[in-house]
């Protein structure tokens, strides 16, 4: 499969919390909903949807609360092991490996690689 056929396009943006109903109540006034929320052992996850448009936020206690403070961007891709080899076929740099959590119906798996800004880019397949 060709690189750009395995792109779907922007899955969602990640945003760290100290204070997730803060968090929730805040995205609610601007119109967004609840589309998933659950728990990644002891961290509580909410995945809030507006439209196309999906955030990520997660409640770690480690947000650093000042501009740029958005974790990561996730790129959806229709097959995570393709997209895997093409990554780091490229060199750049692989900072969590294919990684599975059981969000949505059948689980997800992703993987995160580096930017040239120490960006964090994951890479997500809805199973």
């Amino acid at each position: 499969m060709e690189w750009m056929e395995n792109v779907n396009g922007l899955q969602h943006i990640g945003i760290p919390t100290n204070d997730m109903d803060k968090t929730l109540s805040f995205y609610k006034k601007l119109g967004f909903e609840i589309a998933l929320e659950t728990k990644d052992g002891e961290t509580r996850v909410a995945f809030l949807k507006l439209k196309d448009l999906v955030l990520e936020t997660y409640e770690n206690g480690q947000a650093a609360l000042r501009d740029g403070a958005i974790d990561h961007i996730a790129i959806d891709v229709k097959d995570i092991d393709a997209a895997y080899a093409y990554v780091s076929g490229l060199g750049i740099k692989i900072l969590a490996e294919i990684t599975f959590l059981p969000f949505w119906t059948n689980g997800v798996k992703f993987f995160i690689a580096e930017g040239p800004n120490l960006e964090r880019l994951e890479f997500a397949q809805y199973l």
